[in-house]
Parts: structure tokens; C-alpha cells; sequence
């Protein structure tokens, strides 16, 4: 038995080094770059399909999934077998209809206000939770907007989530809600879309949410630069 977990955690090393390195996808004619930020890897080369339905309930069956990233410890208690948290999570995506084509700064245009509307306005909610509840659950309402120039836009929203069924991934008893940043980018003439989620407990998760968004975006592209 010793033996067995030494090898499980062995092999939990190894992903996380292997999911660390940043890996190229093929997107029609074009080759782009991607990585997780630090502290999280993808877990693609895990082959899992509980992941990867995973994956595919964060975004639209119209988009394809490009990398899904757990935090470093999820990913080691999965390769461990245990109960992974989900607490923070993130995944990239590219829209299908325009995967293979050359987007134009028209095209892109028109991808984010297809993509964003209905958002209606910002919020200001000072007791976040207080203001959740007063929501629908499953509603997700706009905080506010991080970035807008003409190749990137991004935006910062949360919801109050139905209570989880018992035989999930992780643990139930989290905090149900969610906060989380969409962000829409135009790399080397393809579309992405980034999405970066954290369970809400304070306003420090909104803050990190911030950071970590603009981490990403700020990495997706210098590493797409050359």
C-alpha cells in the first residue's frame, strides 16, 4: 500500500510538471501558444472524462474547449483519488465557427458584442452576498468591466449557484457563490475567450480574480508576441 502511494504521488509530480509547461494548439492555418498562470495547470494530458465534462458545463457547446486548469493542489488530490475542492478553476476556449478562419478586427467586434449582450449594467453591490440573494439563483449579473481596448475586452460578474448535489467532484458544503471573468481576446487573428472562476467568500476573491485575469491575458499574449 506504501508503495502504491508513493507511486500515485509520484505521478501526481509528474502531471503538475507536465501540465506547467505552456503547449501549442492548432487553430485552422495558426498556431497559438498557451499556458496556465502559476499556481494552476491544465489538465488535458490527464485524459480524464470527468475533467473534461467538466470542462465542457463552463462554456458553450459552440465553443471548443482549448485548456482547462485546476489549481495545483486539485490536481494532485485528483491524481491522488481524493475529493478536489474546485474552488478556483479556469478554462480557454475558441468559438468553432471562427476557428479556422482569419478574424478581422470587424469579425472580433462583432464576436464580443454577440458574446456580451444582455449584460446590462454594472452593479454596485457594497454587501455582495446581500445582493446575490436577492437574485435568481443561476442569474449572472456584471460587476463591472476590467478592460476595453480593440483586441481584448473583459468583464468581472457573479452569481448565487443552486445547491450542489452530494455526489459531486468536491465538496458540496462550499459557498454557493460565484464569482468569475470572461475575457475575450483577438491573438495572432483567432478569437479567444478566457474565463477565470472563484467561489466568492470576500471581497479578496474579487481582488484575485482581478490579478489573475490580467496575469493571464498579459501572458496569453507576450507568449503569442513572437
Amino acid at each position: 500500500m506504501v508503495a502504491v502511494r508513493i507511486f500515485a504521488f509520484l505521478f501526481a509530480a509528474f502531471s503538475l510538471s507536465c501540465a506547467a509547461a505552456p503547449f501549442t494548439v492548432r487553430l485552422g492555418a495558426e498556431r497559438l501558444v498557451l499556458d496556465a498562470p502559476a499556481g494552476f495547470g491544465d489538465t488535458t494530458d490527464l485524459a480524464s472524462p470527468r475533467l473534461q465534462d467538466l470542462a465542457a458545463t463552463l462554456t458553450s457547446e459552440s465553443n471548443r474547449v482549448l485548456l482547462f486548469a485546476l489549481s495545483d493542489a486539485d490536481l494532485r488530490r485528483f491524481t491522488l483519488g481524493d475529493q478536489i475542492e474546485a474552488r478556483r478553476y479556469m478554462v480557454a476556449v475558441t468559438p468553432k465557427t471562427l476557428e479556422r478562419e482569419r478574424v478581422s478586427q470587424e469579425q472580433f467586434a462583432a464576436f464580443v458584442a454577440d458574446s456580451l449582450q444582455g449584460l446590462g449594467k454594472a452593479v454596485e453591490a457594497p454587501d455582495l452576498v446581500r445582493f446575490l440573494e436577492s437574485q435568481p439563483v443561476g442569474k449572472a449579473n456584471l460587476l463591472s468591466e476590467l478592460r476595453r481596448i480593440p483586441a481584448a475586452v473583459s468583464v468581472l460578474q457573479a452569481t448565487r449557484l443552486p445547491p450542489l448535489p452530494a455526489a459531486t467532484m468536491w465538496d458540496s458544503r462550499k459557498p454557493q457563490y460565484l464569482s468569475f471573468t470572461t475575457t475575450l481576446l483577438l491573438v495572432r487573428g483567432k478569437a479567444l475567450q478566457l474565463s477565470v472562476f472563484s467561489l466568492y467568500d470576500s471581497p479578496a476573491d474579487i481582488d484575485w480574480l482581478r490579478t489573475i485575469s490580467q496575469r493571464w491575458q498579459d501572458e496569453v499574449l507576450r507568449l503569442n508576441s513572437r
